[in-house]
């Protein structure tokens, strides 16, 4: 019989193409890790130490809707490869840091650009703009046995057919290891968690009726509709 004096919070999975659920336990972003996507933002693309930010489990959506979310008029597309971990640990060496991922998915982080810029201007944090309600939707979890490890390869991204980004997994300023490496300094990682690994140039604005098409070959397409 259960002490909670509320009924307990749904636990968030990412289905498996393999078969079975990856259950979520946290999500790690990592900001500006392409070259190209830190210049179109107006950063220094020279490799600084890496930032990340947080979106919520319950933020990840496999409906392959997007709704339009409130108070914006400025939502971005940024494509994106997800590592999930199996395992983790405190200060795990970058030589062993694969050794911890489960495996891979495609993913997007939607973003209200125009109240994420209302944040960094005031100094504030940036979750109204990443956090809100299906703001990253994701495909399955492709296994390590099934694909290997993925450290290059093109990432591209259309909407409604038209070429909007595109770039390769080697041109990650911070490899995955290294981003492993680094938050396991300072954050214990543990089986569950789930990196987003950062985007490449040509982020824009999407509408209603829009269809996002995000491609990296071994783990075939992600689809998502503008809702």
């Amino acid at each position: 019989m259960s002490d909670y004096v509320i009924p307990a919070p749904y636990i968030t999975s990412i289905p498996v193409a393999s078969g079975g659920a990856f259950p979520v336990r946290r999500v790690y972003c990592i900001g500006r890790n392409y070259a190209a996507h830190a210049i179109e933002m107006g950063h220094d693309p020279d490799r600084e130490p890496p930032f990340f930010f947080q979106k919520n489990p319950n933020n990840l959506d496999t409906t392959g809707d997007f709704p339009y979310p409130p108070h914006t008029s400025d939502v971005h597309h940024e494509a994106e490869l997800t590592v999930v971990l199996k395992s983790g640990g405190k200060n795990i060496p970058v030589e062993s840091a694969m050794d911890h991922v489960y495996g891979y998915a495609l993913s997007l982080d939607m973003t209200r650009r125009d109240l994420q810029g209302e944040m960094k201007k005031a100094g504030r944090p940036w979750e109204i703009g990443k956090a809100f309600e299906r703001s990253a939707p994701i495909g399955p979890i492709h296994t390590v046995e099934e694909v290997g490890h993925l450290d290059e390869g093109a990432v591209t991204l259309k909407v409604n057919g038209e070429l909007r980004q595109e770039g390769d997994l080697n041109q990650l300023i911070w490899k995955t290891p290294e981003m492993i490496s680094y938050l396991s300094e300072y954050f214990e990682l543990a089986a569950g968690d789930v990196i987003m690994t950062g985007t490449p140039s040509g982020v824009g604005p999407v509408v209603k009726g829009d269809v996002m098409e995000v491609e990296i070959p071994p783990l075939g397409t992600l689809t998502v509709t503008v809702t």
